[in-house]
């Protein structure tokens, strides 16, 4: 009962209020989405990725485990998905939108501090954690940009070039370079990457809100709780088959674990807005999922203890 009250007042509670603000916003003043979008993609994003690639603590050997097991976990849930794909007959667009919604998921805002919660400070798990949204961070704006223009059957020169102009791509090796050699960043430069960067998660989580006050509000309920299903359930399920192949255990395999267990990412919605990709499907896919987790988050750290 603990972790779900405190799931729901610290995570759900707030990102509803956020998103709310967004809707209200949208319906006084017509913000422009597009322009929300662009500014999560090219400066807030980036920066949080610098920031906590630069401040973390990360070992070569907990990199490698953790960056195996993301691999082999991306790998299972992408080929559970063309199975889910090809049974629903999903077509055009509708094939990313679900991909996305269930094999990109919140894994900073929100599990950065579920971790921390459940392992009460630990920055060990805190390291797995960051190695994980990298990663996260990482995808969506390469292979998320590539599948959706790919479905509408885009120039995929013009594609690549998209890909190359977005920031991330670039910040990683740099935020790990910078650490390694121990490239100090002066205070008048790191202020403002400290600004941009906690910016982050209210500028993503109002596009949310603008995005879910301009909807129709046509749900398409079957898709949408498929979505939720498979990012909520079968992804921590998916996780746990995968930490007992690799035999991991103790704290590291609770961790990846619930690395697993969180709801779908900010970043399928921002695709989505960008690149005009079905943007209602995926906002009420990350909105239920958020409300959802409450339940099935609290219930993946309940059955955490059982792990070895």
């Amino acid at each position: 009962m603990t972790y779900f009250t405190h799931i729901l007042l610290n995570n759900v509670i707030p990102l509803t209020i956020m998103i709310a603000i967004g809707v209200i916003l949208y319906r006084a003043f017509k913000l422009d989405i597009k322009t929300l979008s662009k500014l999560n993609f090219y400066l807030f994003s980036p920066a949080l990725v610098f920031k906590m690639l630069y401040e973390s603590s990360l070992s070569l050997a907990v990199l490698g485990q953790t960056l195996l097991f993301f691999v082999l976990f991306f790998a299972a849930m992408f080929l559970l998905m063309e199975i889910v794909i090809r049974l629903r007959g999903y077509q055009g667009g509708m094939i990313p939108a679900m991909r996305n919604s269930v094999i990109f998921y919140n894994s900073a805002n929100y599990a950065i501090p579920l971790n921390q919660l459940v392992f009460v400070g630990d920055a060990f798990t805190l390291s797995i954690q960051i190695i994980i949204m990298m990663m996260q961070s990482l995808l969506p704006n390469t292979y998320g940009i590539y599948a959706v223009n790919a479905s509408k059957r885009n120039d995929m020169k013009q594609t690549l070039r998209t890909i190359l102009t977005l920031p991330v791509i670039y910040i990683i090796p740099i935020a790990f370079l910078m650490k390694g050699l121990h490239v100090p960043i002066p205070g008048p430069v790191y202020a403002p990457i400290n600004y941009v960067s906690d910016a982050f998660i209210a500028t993503a989580l109002l596009t949310l809100g603008v995005q879910l006050g301009s909807m129709k509000w046509t749900f398409n309920l079957t898709d949408v709780l498929l979505s939720n299903v498979l990012r909520l359930c079968v992804g921590p399920v998916v996780g746990f088959l995968i930490v007992m192949l690799m035999g991991i255990e103790g704290v590291m395999a609770q961790a990846l674990v619930l690395s697993c267990a969180v709801p779908t990412s900010l970043s399928s919605v921002l695709i989505a807005v960008e690149y005009d990709n079905e943007p209602e499907f995926s906002s009420q896919a990350v909105f239920s999922s958020t409300i959802f987790s409450i339940v099935t988050v609290t219930l993946v750290i309940y059955l955490m203890k059982f792990i070895g």
